[in-house]
Parts: structure tokens; sequence; C-alpha cells
């Protein structure tokens, strides 16, 4: 039994496939083409003005100037500075946890040190508004060891 011919079977017009095949080899040389000049171009303005690297500091001072990475980088300081807002042995039984919208969350190791913590929040906000004047500080919150963590329950059941 004779199978017939592919363009046959998708009724395709058989004086138009050479043709299409054609193109695409065509549109793919245009394609490589492109690349070629492109490389040669590159190549001859390798030094020109304007194509030399930036230095590093340029473009972290760029990023650092955005406003999406400025709150970050300032959370980093105060966390690093912890110790010189709330006093070394305040600072070695509490971290700062988040800043979400303008809300500082502060994490501290005990239910002892989350009530010290609270009676120093006027002071805390003072400090931060003095010393990190590019934070909007909205509201200082104290939570302690466990909140808003998600713990595992154990649920045994004996029959």
């Amino acid at each position: 039994m004779r199978t017939p011919p592919i363009a046959q079977v998708l009724h395709l017009d058989q004086r138009k496939l050479a043709a299409q095949v054609f193109e695409r080899y065509a549109q793919r040389a245009q394609l490589y083409e492109e690349r070629r000049k492109r490389a040669q171009l590159a190549l001859e303005q390798f030094g020109a003005p304007g194509r030399d690297p930036e230095q590093l500091g340029n473009v972290l001072q760029t990023l650092a100037g955005q406003s999406t990475w400025k709150p970050h980088l300032i959370l980093a300081q105060l966390n690093n500075h912890w110790d010189q807002v709330v006093g070394k042995q305040i600072a070695q039984y509490s971290r700062v946890d988040s800043y979400v919208d303008g809300v500082l969350t502060i994490r501290a190791n005990s239910p002892v040190w989350v009530s010290q913590l609270t009676y120093l929040v006027p002071q805390i906000e003072q400090t931060i508004a003095k010393k990190l004047e590019d934070l909007p500080l909205e509201k200082v919150q104290i939570t302690g060891p466990g909140v808003g963590r998600k713990r595992s329950r154990y649920i045994h059941s004996w029959r």
C-alpha cells in the first residue's frame, strides 16, 4: 500500500512549498549576518569614549540612591549599630527583626526584655529619628521569642 505525498495529505501547494522552506533559510541567514555586523561594530568601538567600565563605587552609589534599596541599607545600618540605640546590655538580648511600611519590629529574647523594651519605645523612636532621618518611622513594635513564627504541633492519638 502506497502512502500519498505529505504535501497532498496536508493540502499544501507543492509549487509554494520550496519557496516557504527557502524563506526560512533566508531569514536565518539574515539574522546571522546582523549578529556578525553587531559583533564587528562592537569590536571597532572597543575603548571608545563612553564605553569604559564604571568604577564599583559609582555603581553602588547609583544603586543606593534608588528608593527600593535605601530602606534596606538604612535597616542594615541600624542593625549593625543597634547597641548605640539601646545600649550594650539591652542589645545583647534584642535585635532588629523587620521593617515593613514604616513599622519597625524589634524582637527580644524573653518576655522580660519585651517589657523592658516597651518602656524604651519613645527613647528608641527619638534616637532613630535623630540618627537615621531617611528612615520613615511610624511605629516601633516589640515582640518576644516565637511570636509570629509557626510552631510545629505534634498531635498524638492514643487508642
